[in-house]
């Protein structure tokens, strides 16, 4: 990596916002910490409101390591959906694909609104895919469109985590509650299995995607700095070295079988093969769930890449990138363990009622998953945490649970636009700051949350109630 030294100090001309941006992010650098001193802060919160609700130490502690290792199989499929997403990101094929797509637009604005709309357009496939495809797209634009403002189209490739990811496919918490094996025992009774035709496939998650879409790139659009006040690349001093994945040439027999093509072709053609057959007779949303969302993309890597050590090397590239899930689920699960078990549970299900109506129940889940989500960046692993009190609440104000879901998964995304945790993979693709980004999407922020917060409320009216199902 050839990254040369960095001379700037903020954004650059008199904008307000752009200033205000990069001293939010000069204050999170400073004191925001990892997101797993959060997670281990929750612990003990959650300890201090179980004492002082009555419960003994004893039961704590044990509720707290019994479900420790409660989310372990959510855990690797969250690693795996980071993975499938860079390793179909990286492969050859759409590498070409990123080359031709660099060459489309012609001017800055235009390169903005275009890297927005398909950062968002691929967070609904994958999150993991749209950082990758999205931060190479970057690269190739700027390497080829002299005078774009470098921070303006690196925050228009993160938009697809700061808006649309979680209606998308690869939503942690809709494609939990549409797996029975990856829903906690003790939240089952509560919200059931609930499937993708409730959650991400409803009509009223496409219209709410569509409109942060069309928003998001407008702003994009019309906020990109012109000829004069924009800062490049170059001027920035990002310098990139090509991307692609070197195959060195085969010496020996194992070589020549890691770089044959025919292995990795079949077995991604036979899993692929399983895929038609597990849906065959029954709809992409009855069918759709964690485990056959991560098959899918690992077979598609498999026929992208063709060679096994193509396929490793991406493999390789993308771990680094699952650190915080490991480590940090666990003690997520420890908090639900927790929860669940004590009297911490009924307490909050009671206080969301008390303290909403029925119309006002979306408007309060929202902004109470808006502001958790500044403190634990995980839409699953927070989802988890939030989940039996808040749904217990929308059963006890019979407000339809996949819509709960879908406005749990809107307002998750908010606190993306401001909180560096899932802006570190892009970072590390474009060689920039989070205050680099920071000034655009504090602008973004500002639009899409009144709008997020309306749609939630006005398409919730529309939905009737239906209890838990169990399967």
């Amino acid at each position: 990596m050839n990254v040369a030294r960095r001379t700037d100090t903020g954004p650059s001309g008199g904008a307000p916002l752009a200033r205000a941006g990069a001293a939010v992010a000069d204050l999170c650098e400073r004191y925001f910490p990892d997101a797993l001193v959060f997670a281990l802060a929750a612990v003990l919160l959650v300890l201090a409101a179980g004492l002082a609700l009555g419960e003994t130490p004893v039961k704590l502690v044990g509720e707290f390591g019994r479900g420790f290792w409660g989310l372990v199989p959510f855990t690797m499929q969250m690693a795996l959906v980071i993975i499938g997403g860079f390793v179909v990101a990286s492969s050859p094929p759409l590498a070409r694909l990123i080359r031709r797509l660099a060459r489309v637009p012609k001017t800055a604005r235009g390169a903005v609104a275009f890297v927005a709309f398909f950062a968002m357009l691929a967070s609904l496939l994958s999150w993991g895919l749209s950082l990758v495809f999205t931060g190479l797209l970057v690269r190739e634009i700027a390497a080829r469109l002299k005078g774009i403002d470098y921070r303006a189209v690196c925050a228009a490739a993160y938009l697809g985590l700061g808006s649309v990811w979680a209606l998308g496919l690869s939503s942690s918490a809709a494609l939990l509650q549409a797996t029975p094996s990856a829903i906690p025992k003790e939240l089952l009774p509560v919200t059931g299995v609930i499937p993708l035709s409730q959650t991400i496939f409803l009509w009223q998650s496409a219209v709410m995607a569509i409109v942060l879409i069309a928003v998001s790139v407008s702003v994009a659009y019309a906020s990109c700095p012109g000829e004069g006040r924009a800062r490049t690349a170059e001027e920035m001093g990002v310098r990139f070295q090509d991307p692609s994945i070197e195959i060195p040439k085969p010496r020996t027999p194992a070589d020549r079988l890691e770089n044959s093509p025919i292995l990795g072709t079949i077995i991604g053609l036979l899993m692929l093969s399983f895929l038609v057959l597990e849906f065959r007779g029954t709809s992409l949303a009855a069918s759709l769930n964690l485990n056959n969302f991560n098959f899918a993309f690992l077979a598609l890597g498999l026929l992208l890449h063709r060679r096994v050590n193509s396929f490793l090397q991406a493999v390789a590239r993308a771990v680094p990138a699952t650190g915080g899930v490991l480590i940090q689920f666990p003690f997520y699960a420890g908090i639900f363990g927790i929860i669940s078990n004590t009297a911490i549970q009924p307490l909050m299900a009671d206080l969301f009622v008390k303290i909403t109506t029925r119309g006002t129940f979306p408007l309060v889940v929202a902004l109470y998953s808006a502001i958790l989500g500044l403190f634990i960046p995980s839409g699953g692993g927070k989802w988890v945490i939030e989940a039996p009190y808040i749904m217990a609440a929308a059963n006890a104000w019979q407000a339809h649970l996949g819509w709960t879901v879908q406005i749990y998964n809107a307002a998750e995304a908010l606190p993306n636009l401001i909180n560096p945790f899932w802006m570190l993979p892009l970072m590390g693709i474009l060689h920039v700051r989070a205050r680099d980004l920071a000034g655009f999407s504090i602008l973004q922020l500002a639009f899409h949350t009144p709008v997020v917060f309306l749609l939630c409320w006005l398409l919730g009216m529309t939905l009737p109630y239906s209890p838990p199902v169990l399967p």
